[in-house]
């Protein structure tokens, strides 16, 4: 049940858009997510997004109208632009099956690597904004900063500060023409129509132009940690690379390019989970440590953050 006035709305709105797509609906309502920068929920084959409370509209609109462009790559919005509901900017989407976590077997890295391939070789459709995975990256950090002591700090920050500029969301990045998603992980894959259909893109808040490899970037990086078995970050190296996507040489070590997105995502994770840790008052995991180790070889030799990947 809706414990709060904006996920109350919001269940409301989303009864209403399936509705109308469905007057026979089946009914049945459920909440996605319920954080505070996004409240999801979805009734029958509906879906309601409350967006970050700062969402910029004017942002936000293009994004949409990508999505509406790319409809073989992205999942396509229900309505091509933003409403407001309690003051939070807020979208419709059908609902698509997303990945099993329970079933690490089935990961769809083959579908993720031929998808980002296909969106880095599609020239943007309409003027976007900047990507946002930098300025993910900075906030996080940033909310590091105000979250009190903890030994491992001090590394995640040094390997921050090693990181070039454009990187660190302080300069401009150097690409400003590869249409990138920005936030690129297996929770943005679903399958549409449900259950299953062919495999899209979800969520277009990060979507934007810049640098192709930090869409590579986080699996790079888990794999770099040893938090990713070598045979999927093959997978899904091999099928974007298949599929002809830029970001990387068409062969030989990625490695050179993947190096400076990987070791900002490493940062940002463990910023996340380190801030989480501490929050909770409670020790990090053996993923947390493992991230945060990462982060103090960084620091200390701050020019590769682990072994080339498998080629």
């Amino acid at each position: 049940m809706p414990t709060h006035p904006l996920l109350a709305t919001l269940t409301s709105q989303a009864q209403i858009h399936a509705h109308t797509r469905t007057p026979t609906c089946p009914c049945g309502a459920a909440t996605l997510a319920d954080r505070p920068d996004a409240t999801v929920v979805r009734h029958a084959d509906t879906v309601a997004k409350a967006h970050a409370p700062d969402t910029d509209p004017a942002a936000l609109t293009p994004r949409l109208a990508t999505a509406v462009r790319l409809p073989d790559v992205l999942l396509p919005p229900l309505t091509p632009t933003p409403t407001v509901l309690d003051a939070r900017l807020v979208t419709f989407w059908p609902y698509g099956t997303p990945v099993d976590p329970e079933d690490p077997d089935a990961a769809p890295w083959e579908a993720a690597g031929g998808l980002l391939a296909r969106l880095h070789r599609t020239p943007a459709p309409t003027p976007l904004p900047p990507m946002r995975g930098p300025a993910k990256a900075a906030g996080a950090v940033a909310r590091l900063r105000e979250a009190g002591p903890h030994p491992a700090v001090g590394a995640v920050l040094r390997a921050w500060s090693h990181l070039p500029a454009w990187a660190r969301a302080e300069a401009p990045m150097p690409d400003t023409t590869t249409l990138c998603h920005g936030d690129l992980h297996l929770g943005q894959l679903v399958r549409h129509p449900a259950p299953d259909g062919p495999w899209r893109l979800i969520d277009v808040d990060d979507l934007g132009v810049g640098v192709p490899a930090w869409d590579l970037a986080r699996p790079a990086a888990w794999y770099a940690c040893g938090l990713l078995p070598p045979d999927e970050w093959t997978r899904f190296l091999t099928a974007y690379r298949d599929a002809g996507g830029p970001a990387v040489p068409a062969d030989g070590d990625p490695w050179p390019t993947l190096d400076v997105p990987a070791r900002a995502l490493t940062v940002q994770t463990a910023a996340r989970a380190l801030t989480k840790a501490l929050a909770q008052g409670r020790d990090l995991d053996e993923v947390e440590r493992a991230l945060t180790d990462a982060c103090a070889r960084m620091g200390s030799a701050p020019a590769q953050l682990g072994p080339s990947p498998a080629k």
